[in-house]
């Protein structure tokens, strides 16, 4: 990556990785357009070395995932910061393949937080058989991703044997088209009555259908309806854990892990955008310059900004608070230099250029994707009220933890 300056955080090794995954992105951009109108046209990129790469991210070693040794290290993508430089470069080439792409990312880093060794064992065997899809089930229509409204229940059986789910999901990536999903519901009242499932889709009473979307289609954003799902004992997650440590407290921990990697999606679709000006016109005066440039400023620094929030998720899993202002203000910059490249083109840019229009409207979905802006900084706002978080210093110096 020649075109913008290097993040203090990267080693030689993550600057590695990061070149790595910019020469497999190249890929993606010739499939952009066509995944925007279908999104099964992934299902024609399986053999694209990023596909298959995303196909088995977070696997650990010991369930079979040996990728490619890249500088002589096998990423696997179980770090914040792995995951922020991988998304940023292929978000770059085109977030739509991105999250269009089959893997465990959101459940299976749920299932890393909260699985016991069988349902480990389970899952990472099918991710690695075969590509293989996943959601993560939270959010509920009229409710959000607020747990204390949760409405959908995981019941006794009536005949006592087993588990059963109902209930409604909406805004899920990927449900649809996955083959497992993990799934959040209530057991009883409080932040307590919290608890998550490991399920098969293609069970009787689980219904996915995706939903219509003007960014990221790729993803086939879906509602899901849950009628009687069968849920064994052996499939709730963290049932050898505490009740503190299922629930909430594990969804937050997912989120905290993920939400670089969102927000570095953001910084790669800016990326993007500014990218697309440079190659769009052959000649730029002075004050067009002027207003390019600044905006690679802006994306050096909310990268700076995504990097250190990764850095501090590594060392503290409950750290999500700078998480939480690196997703605000890449979402803010994904949209405002999608806008700014947009104005380089005249007022017809949208309908004349279709990759600028699907930027823009990719970089709208970035708001919702993993929390909107205002549930961000009311997280932000907690962390500084309740004084965990320490804006000078995340992470403490030389913390920023390695293989």
């Amino acid at each position: 990556m020649t075109d913008l300056a290097e993040s203090s955080l990267l080693d030689p090794e993550l600057r590695a990785l990061r070149d790595q995954f910019g020469e497999w992105g190249a890929d993606f951009p010739g499939h952009a357009l066509a995944l925007d109108s279908d999104p099964e046209w992934i299902r024609r990129c399986f053999d694209l070395p990023a596909v298959r790469y995303l196909s088995r991210m977070g696997i650990p070693a010991e369930y079979g995932h040996e990728p490619e040794p890249i500088a002589g290290r096998r990423f696997r993508g179980e770090l914040a910061m792995e995951r922020a430089v991988i998304m940023e470069e292929l978000a770059f080439a085109d977030a739509g393949m991105l999250v269009a792409s089959p893997g465990p990312l959101l459940a299976g880093v749920l299932v890393d937080v909260l699985a016991d060794a069988a349902q480990k064992e389970w899952f990472y065997g099918r991710m690695t058989a075969e590509p293989l899809w996943t959601c993560f089930a939270l959010t509920e229509p009229e409710r959000g991703s607020d747990a204390a409204a949760m409405a959908s229940s995981l019941t006794p059986r009536e005949d006592g044997k087993g588990l059963v789910l109902n209930g409604t999901k909406r805004y899920v990536g990927n449900a649809a088209r996955a083959g497992i999903a993990t799934v959040f519901a209530r057991t009883g009242p409080g932040p307590l009555g919290v608890t998550a499932v490991l399920t098969a889709t293609d069970v009787p009473g689980f219904r996915a259908e995706a939903l219509p979307m003007i960014g990221l289609r790729g993803a086939m954003i879906s509602a899901i309806e849950l009628d009687g799902v069968p849920v064994g004992e052996e499939s709730v997650l963290g049932r050898h854990l505490s009740a503190s440590r299922r629930g909430t407290w594990a969804f937050i921990q997912t989120f905290n892990r993920l939400r670089p990697g969102v927000a570095a999606i953001a910084v790669g679709i800016a990326r993007a955008a500014a990218a697309y000006v440079r190659s769009g016109r052959s000649a730029l005066t002075a004050d067009e310059q002027d207003r390019l440039d600044r905006l690679d400023r802006r994306v050096r620094a909310c990268r700076e900004l995504v990097h250190r929030a990764a850095a501090a998720v590594d060392h503290n899993g409950s750290n999500g608070y700078l998480a939480s202002a690196a997703k605000v203000r890449a979402a803010e910059l994904a949209e405002s230099a999608t806008r700014e490249a947009c104005s380089f083109f005249g007022p017809g840019a949208r309908l004349e250029h279709p990759l600028l229009d699907k930027f823009a409207r990719d970089a709208r979905a970035m708001e919702f994707l993993e929390g909107t802006s205002s549930m961000q900084k009311l997280n932000l706002f907690q962390g500084y009220r309740s004084s965990r978080f320490d804006r000078d210093r995340p992470f403490p110096a030389g913390s920023v933890p390695r293989e």
